[in-house]
């Protein structure tokens, strides 16, 4: 297993590094050749996340893991293009940050208040970009990323519960272990109502990681000073940087990102992980987003088509 870092909650269980593997061995048998056959869902630190998840429950874990294996054949998340959700990111309600906090874990800013789309599709499977997108630029001894949600603008009308729900279930059952923090930043006094139906959606330990922040409470920007680099930080999160979200500098990025993506569908790679495609804020050329770093392509030879072999429960259909 990997060195990344990696946290425990207060009731999780605590297994030896030996105990550990015979787990992820175990998951292994339970599902067959699948691990080896699909681009995300084969890594022992991935089999590990979601043995996490269901706090090493092995019979939970195999449940989970073959959901996801049939919820990425189906839908193909890693195969999703900057063209096809172009529209969804006109008016940067998400997108990837040009810094990451103290952690080095990847930030997702989002504003719900921004919503600029009616089709829930949609929204969701821009959703999945972005969340692809920040996973596939973590530093490479992260595994989290940082939810930072601006409250700007947001009135009961900018999301639906039907998108809330699917968002929430999307993150818990295919993206175990992967949310480090989601800060709620300046929610008005009308989200409480709204947050009190969705809490339901979510898991103890998904909850756990939400925090409301506020710009006029001391303690809150104490918080965000402790978490973020302010000089880095967004001026519209209480930091220094006053560069805002810019949709064309966005774009180019995100079309780079997508070539990286392909590298690693052709080449077969059985993990989906690639350097950083920013170091820090100075790397930034505008916009509010990541600067592109010339990164070879990566390459893994010899690794069989993803539906050869797959176990007959776990084939569309």
């Amino acid at each position: 297993m990997s060195s990344k870092k990696v946290r425990g909650s207060a009731g999780e269980k605590t297994l030896s590094p030996e105990e550990q593997e015979a787990k992820i061995n175990e998951i292994r048998k339970l599902i067959g050749p699948a691990t080896s056959k699909v681009p995300v869902p084969c890594s022992d630190d991935i089999i590990s996340r979601y043995l996490r998840a269901r706090n090493w429950n092995t019979k939970k874990a195999t449940k989970m893991l073959k959901d996801t294996i049939k919820w990425r054949m189906e839908h193909k998340p890693e195969k999703i293009r900057w063209e096809d959700i172009a529209q969804e990111a006109e008016t940067g309600k998400i997108y990837r940050a040009n810094y990451h906090d103290k952690q080095g874990r990847t930030v997702l800013v989002m504003r719900p208040g921004f919503q600029n789309t009616n089709s829930t599709k949609g929204q969701i499977k821009y959703l999945v970009y972005c969340i692809e997108n920040a996973l596939m630029n973590l530093n490479p001894d992260q595994e989290e990323m940082v939810w930072l949600i601006d409250f700007q603008g947001w009135t009961m009308s900018s999301i639906s519960m039907r998108v809330t729900r699917e968002t929430a279930n999307i993150l818990q059952d295919h993206y175990p272990e992967r949310l480090g923090l989601a800060i709620l930043y300046n929610p008005p006094k009308i989200f409480e109502s709204f947050w009190t139906m969705v809490k339901p959606f979510l898991e103890t330990k998904t909850y756990q990681k939400v925090k409301f922040v506020y710009s006029n409470d001391a303690v809150s920007q104490k918080k965000m000073e402790e978490l973020f680099d302010m000089d880095t930080l967004e001026s519209s999160f209480g930091g220094r940087n006053s560069t805002g979200f810019n949709y064309e500098t966005y774009a180019k990025q995100m079309m780079e990102d997508d070539k990286k993506m392909a590298n690693f569908i052709n080449s077969g790679c059985s993990s989906l992980h690639f350097q950083p495609s920013f170091v820090a804020s100075e790397a930034s050329d505008g916009g509010g987003i990541a600067s592109s770093h010339e990164n070879p392509p990566v390459s893994c030879k010899d690794v069989p088509k993803i539906e050869a072999d797959m176990p007959k429960e776990m084939q569309k259909g």
